[in-house]
């Protein structure tokens, strides 16, 4: 497992968060998209942090390769750099303060190829990864609890609307995503000596089956802390080392899309 320092797994309030960060080389910072006050939360993390490398979920490596300096001070700028209006993500607006709260982070992308997901779906995340699967434990079947329960979540997600026979391929596009932004820390730490904040939804954070567990394999004893942050409640058996609860975003109801 990923190796860590002393922590109580416990809920903290958002002012409480950039004091705990503290010596800690990789920081998954979790968030639901399109939560406001989720990037707010993480902008003054990564300020305290100091990070010498920013993974996004969000951008591809060629887009990370794209944010210099200069693009950095001009949101404009940068998100027609990065195309963001056609991405598909919630308003840079509220992803910006991130950039500007590390300004001399090195940025790394994690965002996969469309047709790569779907190839995860259809043959698998291994075949899908490349080479490096075996390292990122892609290799491994998961074990039948596991994979019940990933499945699960999976169904959860796309509330109840999804064919049984999806739910294997859903469950194989994020270990690919997982596997993928994992790699993305380890270039990172390689390329930077971090410490490394890693922008991303709560779901990579989990340390049961996202980011951490991907870690676990590819870089054992590299000392992760994950961060979640939901609009709920989770309970005491949250799987994260750290969780901040907020109210949640005003939105239409998302599972309108399945009934209408």
């Amino acid at each position: 497992m990923v190796s860590v320092l002393p922590v109580a797994a416990a809920p903290i309030a958002p002012a409480d968060l950039p004091g705990a960060l503290a010596g800690w080389p990789v920081v998954l910072l979790g968030e639901v998209h399109d939560n406001a006050e989720h990037h707010r939360v993480q902008a003054e993390a990564v300020a305290a942090l100091r990070p010498r490398a920013l993974v996004f979920e969000m951008l591809s490596p060629e887009q990370a390769a794209l944010v210099t300096p200069a693009l950095r001070n001009d949101p404009a700028a940068l998100a027609a750099a990065l195309r963001w209006e056609t991405s598909g993500w919630p308003d840079f607006a509220m992803y910006h303060p991130i950039f500007l709260a590390a300004p001399e982070a090195q940025v790394f992308g994690a965002a996969l190829p469309r047709d790569q997901v779907r190839s995860a779906f259809v043959s698998g995340a291994a075949a899908a990864f490349g080479p490096d699967a075996a390292r990122y434990g892609l290799d491994r079947a998961l074990e039948p609890a596991d994979q019940a329960a990933r499945e699960a979540l999976q169904q959860q997600a796309h509330c109840g609307a999804l064919p049984d026979t999806m739910l294997p391929g859903m469950v194989e596009a994020q270990r690919l995503r997982d596997a993928a932004l994992a790699r993305a820390v380890v270039q990172a730490m390689a390329a930077t000596g971090g410490p490394v904040a890693v922008i991303t939804g709560t779901g990579h954070v989990r340390k049961d089956q996202g980011i951490p567990a991907a870690l676990s394999v590819a870089a054992p004893g590299l000392r992760v802390l994950a961060v979640g942050q939901l609009e709920a409640d989770p309970g005491p058996d949250a799987p994260f080392d750290l969780w901040v609860v907020t109210a949640p975003q005003p939105r239409p109801d998302p599972c309108g899309v399945f009934t209408n």
